[in-house]
């Protein structure tokens, strides 16, 4: 079997060839229509019990199941196309009952927010061979198997409800919920949104518990969005009215939902009240059991989300006790909560910054320390489990900040090392019983390639080399990113990486768009591929450049929250000390720089542009955060505090505040109904711009969210961004 090693040396070769034989150029058709330059997606894979197969969801019909040894295809499980009088032609996701011969289908998903929905369900029987919805009540929510396979939870208009399966009855758990008042078994639009969960409910292991969070969101202040051209629910498609669209949205400062914990008791219907504590202004923003199911384990953390305590809750009584704490002079990064992991004797894995950078430490079923893990200068990014019988733990980490490697260390701490064989970004998924993992991995010129290899790392069989994609690229003329790295005025070394038009000008000079995010803890300066909108960019003759800045990911807690308190300020330094670096390069047309970003970076580009005066030609920023005020109250008091405790970085990083100062061209854009970052953040600004007599561009476009997109709008707002950059920095 071919190694991957020398699969990427001859994929590089395929894909550096000369600019005659490669005619085609990139068009927005490519980008946003077309997707000539996506990978192949494998979907819905999923690991079996025994460790030894995996399906995969094929043509959204099938459910196949393979070998991991060899790739063969075992069976098809279930092809909806082929069920007598089957109700389902095709589904988006699946998941299998403990015993895997229940399969819940999701089918008909219709978004609520950034992670919910509302959709159809269905179960598959394997036994009896029916297919059956599993409410015809009503659409449902997070339809999830109690653990031994007989009942379904799920979660409609803001209510608890369990189907049993084996009678085919449908009980009620809860009857409160009401819209924009109390929410049972489902996160709120702000925990949605910076706790990053959708389902806030979990059986407890033997089936007999149903634990939920309970969001009284009464006392929550609502906001409204004008709804230009939807109308009121089943009238006209273009009403002479609009509507407005009401939601619970908490600001910093402001109140949030009053959330507690209730333990429902399948056999009695008795709802026990958990103890969280006397203080009510706090978050939960995990609920799980612990692995013998005699507690469950609530995530407490207080408003400032600088203290997390781990409670154990005895199901009968509600009765709680403090059994690990995790503190930091800033704050608790928001990926601990996925990262805590249970072992099946009741251990658990935490991830910790205590000794400056993210790494795994082993606690006892008491929650005392038994020993770190991992240790070194880099960040732990990942934590994929422990194997018991090799006594192995397996990790992702970021020995160099770009990217990523598959590791593993023994838990005695005596032998450690990496799985992944090659540089760039690598990830793993691993069998159930950690006999098998499928690694996908990319880098700077490598689409992404997964294979599938033993515990010892071995590569058995390549499952996906996107050979068709690989085929597709000697097609083009693709200008390819390059590493670079500067220090900066400050001593701070930035990374990031460039792309060069192909070709040059007469002058040997280029203009720039520099283009970034910045926000806390991302990277967009990675050993990825990636063919879009910046090679694009690239291609029409601009010298991409993308840094990260102070505040970013895998660099270290000292790095990652030096902006505690004052968001923004290092980070438009650095995006200002970009330019000057770029500026004295001489393959670049100082004259001719600009920035942009969408959301976060839309605020970075506003920024930056006020402190870098003419050193930035043009900039455009996309639904950008334009004074911290207006944004919500998890995410800016979690990096700021609330306006109360810090009004000087509030105030003095914003853009309002600083409109006066820009002198290059700025083109604004932002959706009308962007219920994340609100339109509202736009309108100041550029009232500000307005009486400072700053000119400006700006577009907003009619009922669009934050990512601004429906039928031909995203080819619209690209061309738009096009013209604006090429009007500017091309003189035309």
């Amino acid at each position: 079997m071919r190694s991957i090693r020398f699969f990427i040396i001859l994929l590089t070769a395929l894909l550096v060839i000369s600019p005659a034989e490669a005619q085609k150029t990139i068009t927005f058709d490519d980008l946003f229509k077309n997707r000539t330059f996506s990978p192949n997606p494998l979907p819905g894979l999923r690991s079996m019990n025994d460790g030894k197969h995996y399906t995969m969801l094929v043509d959204g019909s099938q459910i196949v199941k393979y070998k991991y040894e060899n790739g063969e295809k075992v069976a098809v499980l279930l092809d909806v196309r082929k069920v007598e009088d089957s109700p389902v032609n095709r589904f988006s996701a699946y998941e299998f009952s403990a015993d895997e011969t229940r399969i819940l289908l999701t089918t008909s998903v219709d978004p609520i927010y950034r992670h919910s929905f509302t959709a159809l369900y269905y179960i598959w029987n394997s036994v009896t061979e029916e297919l059956m919805p599993l409410s015809e009540k009503g659409r449902q929510q997070l339809a999830t198997f109690s653990p031994d396979g007989e009942r379904v939870a799920f979660v409609r208009d803001n209510n608890l409800f369990i189907k049993n399966l084996k009678f085919g009855t449908e009980s009620q758990v809860t009857f409160d919920g009401e819209r924009n008042k109390v929410i049972n078994g489902a996160p709120d639009w702000v925990y949605e949104e910076e706790f990053g969960f959708n389902k806030a409910f979990a059986w407890s292991p033997d089936s007999r518990f149903l634990a939920y969070i309970r969001f009284d969101e009464s006392e929550v202040r609502e906001f409204s969005m004008t709804l230009f051209q939807s109308g009121q629910p089943g009238k006209e498609t273009s009403p002479a009215y609009p509507r407005v669209e009401t939601f619970k949205y908490p600001r910093p400062g402001e109140k949030n939902s009053l959330v507690t914990v209730r333990i429902y008791d399948v056999r009695s219907k008795a709802n026990i009240l958990a103890d969280t504590g006397k203080e009510t202004d706090i978050y939960i923003p995990r609920i799980r059991w612990v692995p013998d199911g005699s507690s469950l384990a609530i995530m407490r953390m207080n408003r400032q989300q600088n203290r997390l305590d781990l409670l154990y809750v005895n199901p009968y009584t509600g009765d709680s006790r403090i059994v690990f704490t995790e503190k930091n002079d800033r704050f608790v990064d928001e990926d601990f909560l996925d990262k805590l992991t249970y072992l099946e004797d009741g251990q658990f894995v935490v991830t910790s910054e205590r000794n400056g950078y993210a790494h795994l430490y082993l606690h006892d079923k008491d929650g005392f320390e038994s020993r770190q893990l991992t240790n070194g200068q880099y960040d732990v990014t990942a934590f994929y489990g422990y194997d018991p019988v090799r006594k192995r733990f397996y990790y992702q980490a970021a020995e160099s900040p770009m990217g990523r490697e598959v590791c593993f260390v023994s838990s005695d701490g005596k032998k450690k090392g990496k799985l992944s064989a090659v540089s760039g970004t690598n990830r793993a998924a691993f069998s159930r019983n950690f006999s098998y993992y499928i690694n996908e991995y990319t880098n700077l010129s490598t689409p992404m390639v997964t294979t599938v290899h033993d515990w010892t790392g071995k590569q058995i069989r390549i499952l996906e080399d996107n050979s068709r994609l690989r085929q597709k690229l000697t097609e083009y003329r693709i200008p390819l990113k390059e590493f670079f790295s500067f220090t900066t005025s400050e001593g701070v070394v930035l990374n990031g990486w460039m792309i060069k038009p192909p070709a040059t000008t007469p002058e040997g000079r280029f203009p720039v768009v520099i283009t970034q995010y910045s926000g806390p803890n991302s990277q967009q300066v990675t050993d990825t591929w990636s063919v879009g909108w910046n090679e694009y960019l690239a291609q029409e003759g601009f010298l991409v450049v993308c840094v990260d800045p102070r505040g970013t990911g895998a660099r270290g807690e000292d790095f990652r929250k030096v902006t505690y308190m004052q968001l923004g300020k290092y980070e438009s330094d650095d995006m200002v000390e970009t330019a000057r670096y770029l500026a004295r390069q001489p393959f670049v047309d100082a004259g001719n720089i600009a920035i942009w970003g969408w959301s976060y970076g839309g605020f970075m580009t506003a920024l930056a542009m006020a402190k870098g005066g003419t050193l930035f030609k043009a900039g455009i920023a996309v639904a950008p955060v334009t004074n911290w005020r207006f944004y919500d109250n998890i995410y800016t008091e979690r990096y700021m505090r609330t306006p109360e405790e810090n009004p000087g970085g509030y105030d003095q990083n914003s853009p309002v505040t600083h409109a006066d100062k820009i002198t290059g061209r700025l083109l604004i854009v932002h959706g009308s109904a962007d219920d994340n970052v609100h339109v509202q953040n736009t309108m100041t600004f550029a009232e500000a711009l307005v009486q400072a007599g700053v000119p400006f561009d700006m577009a907003v476009y009619t009922d669009k969210n934050h990512g601004i997109r429906g039928g031909n709008t995203t080819m619209h707002l690209y061309r738009k961004m096009e013209d604006f950059l090429k009007n500017n920095l091309m003189n035309r």
